[in-house]
């Protein structure tokens, strides 16, 4: 077929005469049967349309599978029959002319060697030949009416004389017709298995055979099976004839039928299990994307699973548990250390009871043991099989370059590991590799920033007679990050106690600096004397200075003790929250003002507030993390805190301090979302 013209269409004086000229295509033989329907519609022979249709399926789908060039495609219709030629501009050497008369039983063989095109070709045909030109080669045959003869199509092909159709043993064209157009059952959940027990039955019919039997093996660990089945089993002594289905692996089977020696058996057999391979190929196509279909939802199954361990050690035992038992007997997992040297992290095995033997084999050294096959793969970063009684694969664990140690995989029970099964697996590995990996580096940044926020805080809260301190603190729910809540009694020069809590805004590396600034900038210049309006408005310079956006709420109590059995306290908030005051004979009131949080604005101001502590009496700190504690849109918020409170009167500030904090993380079910900061100030004087 052109691309710029199309279809090249001709006819002369004879109105039945058409030429097409079409691409070699799997399109083409639908395309000639078109063209022949037509012409035999056009000229009146209905009757010879099934053989037609059938031998110009034949010629055309050979000159495409064989040929590969366009094709020339000719019917001539005449009142006693019609002819069809086909011709393909495959390059060969010039024959003569061959002219092929209808072959009889005796010398099909030499027919069917040619093709099984051909052998329907020569069965059905009245006259057909085969002619090579130097631009290619031309295949024709003639169909004559019932009853009718005709010339030969072409003039240099040897006149044959009218001869009777073949012995009636032979297949007819209804049956080859049959037998080509049987197709599986479309709707079917498993139509092939019915399939191949019809086109089976078919052809044993066709040929008549005694039996026949499909075997099939789907290299899914099974075996072969019995697939198809017809008529008795063979008898002993009766030699069978067998033909291998076309199909790739893992697939493999083959056709066998208890039928006599005959022209026509094999080659029906050999067109059966084509047809028949043709399908199956196809179910092998469907299962292999059903199942890679099935593999990359499980790939990222594994993956989400494996992401949301931030442990090291969870993540370890959760890679066997993955791979067992859908890709193997048994899965261990190796860690290496900083010298190399592997140690047995987590392990699986599909029989629990097998797990002793397994863990001695993996204990056991030397050249041909498991262990050295497991270094081998992690020192040459490569797959190495495992033989032994334990016989799988191992590949090595390595992330971002680094090798962390060696996944190994036992061969399944009935069948060995199929390239699909390992690409997993190799896949698996690299991911296991990563969240490992991940969890290291979580790990780390976890002991950084617990260690960082413990050097914020003190390790341990002074013992003072007459005056009770006690503080809680949790850390977000993040517990990778630094929060900016602290808190710190400090001595002063005086012999009074000064009170420190704050809270720095945001998180991080950043936050924790600005606090550990905050926190020592207070400790010198208390230390040095200085009051505590000048000691917030040199922290305010200092931050506002610094910048970074950064700013810092803080609460300063200086306390003295007092005439008698009091606590004086000197209040001064810098945008804090206002404590507390929880008296000891019952009740609770907010107390103080808040000021201006410090590096924001180059002025500030922190009103001073005068308390008196009674004995029994207890002032509470606290940071926005306890305020601001979240239950969907709901805040815990400072009333809740206060009426949390009044029912403390009379408890150690221990006690108040823990209530308090227990309140607080009951109150919703998720993690924090801010560090939470608590900080009593009892007087216990008695």
């Amino acid at each position: 077929m052109s691309a710029e013209a199309g279809p090249a269409l001709s006819g002369g004086a004879d109105e039945h005469v058409r030429r097409v000229r079409l691409p070699a295509d799997r399109r083409t033989p639908a395309a000639a049967r078109a063209l022949v329907r037509a012409m035999l519609l056009e000229a009146g022979l209905p009757e010879l349309l099934n053989e037609a249709l059938l031998l110009t399926t034949e010629l055309t789908t050979n000159a495409v599978e064989h040929a590969r060039t366009e094709l020339d495609i000719e019917v001539e219709a005449d009142p006693a029959g019609f002819t069809v030629t086909v011709t393909d501009f495959a390059s060969g050497p010039v024959d003569e002319l061959v002219v092929g008369v209808r072959n009889t039983t005796a010398d099909i063989t030499e027919v069917a060697a040619r093709g099984r095109g051909l052998l329907l070709v020569d069965h059905f045909a009245s006259r057909w030949g085969t002619t090579y030109l130097p631009t290619g080669k031309g295949v024709w045959f003639r169909l004559d009416r019932p009853g009718r003869g005709g010339p030969a199509r072409l003039s240099a092909a040897p006149a044959r004389a009218d001869t009777e159709r073949p012995d009636q043993g032979t297949p007819s064209a209804a049956a080859m017709s049959e037998l080509m157009q049987t197709t599986p059952d479309a709707y079917a959940d498993d139509p092939l298995p019915e399939f191949a027990a019809g086109l089976l039955t078919r052809v044993g019919e066709m040929v008549g055979a005694a039996g026949g039997t499909v075997r099939l093996d789907r290299g899914d660990g099974q075996g072969t099976q019995v697939f198809a089945r017809y008529g008795r089993a063979p008898r002993e002594g009766n030699e069978l004839l067998r033909v291998p289905l076309a199909v790739h692996r893992p697939y493999a089977g083959e056709l066998e039928l208890d039928a006599a020696p005959s022209a026509y058996a094999r080659p029906l057999a050999v067109l059966a299990a084509e047809r028949l391979s043709l399908h199956l190929e196809n179910d092998r196509l469907r299962r292999a994307d059903v199942r890679r279909s099935a593999w990359l939802t499980f790939l990222a199954e594994a993956s989400e699973l494996l992401a949301q361990s931030l442990d090291v050690e969870l993540t370890m035992a959760l890679v066997p548990q993955l791979v067992v038992p859908r890709l193997g007997q048994w899965c261990a997992v190796h860690t290496a250390d900083e010298w190399g040297r592997l140690r047995l992290a987590a392990s699986s095995h599909a029989d629990e009871a097998m797990l002793p033997h397994l863990h001695r084999v993996l204990a056991e050294t030397g050249p041909d043991s498991i262990q050295s096959r497991l270094r081998e793969a992690s020192r040459s970063q490569t797959q190495v099989p495992l033989g032994g009684p334990m016989e799988g694969f191992a590949v090595p664990l390595i992330a971002r370059g680094q090798r962390l140690g060696t996944l190994a995989v036992g061969r399944h029970q009935r069948h060995r590991h199929d390239p699909d099964e390992v690409s997993v697996l190799e896949d698996v590995a690299r991911r296991a590799a990563l969240a490992i990996e991940n969890a290291r580096i979580h790990a780390e940044r976890r002991r950084v920033a617990q260690t960082l926020q413990q050097s914020l805080l003190p390790p341990v809260l002074p013992v003072v007679e007459g005056i009770g301190f006690a503080a809680e603190y949790v850390p977000t729910g993040d517990d990778a990050e630094v929060g900016g809540d602290f808190y710190d009694v400090v001595p002063l020069p005086d012999g009074r106690w000064l009170v420190v809590v704050g809270d720095v805004s945001g998180k991080g590396v950043q936050a924790a600096a600005v606090t550990g600034l905050v926190r020592d900038v207070i400790r010198v210049l208390v230390g040095d004397g200085k009051p505590l309006p000048e000691v917030l408005g040199r922290l305010n310079e200092t931050l506002v200075e610094r910048g970074g956006g950064r700013y810092c709420t803080l609460a300063l109590a200086a306390v003295t003790p007092g005439d008698g059995d009091q606590l004086d306290v000197a209040l001064h908030l810098a945008g804090h929250d206002r404590p507390v005051l929880l008296h000891g004979g019952g009740g609770a009131t907010f107390v103080g003002a808040s000021g201006t949080a410090l590096g924001l604005l180059d002025a500030i101001t922190t009103p001073t507030a005068e308390l008196a502590l009674k004995p029994g009496d207890a002032l509470i700190f606290y940071t926005d993390g306890v305020t601001e504690r979240r239950r969907g849109r709901e805040l815990f918020g400072t009333e809740r805190l206060r009426e949390s409170a009044a029912p403390l009167a009379g408890y150690s500030a221990d006690v108040v301090a823990a209530r308090l904090r227990a309140a607080t993380i009951a109150f919703s079910a998720e993690p924090p979302r801010d560090d939470i900061a608590v900080l009593v100030l009892r007087n216990d004087i008695p």
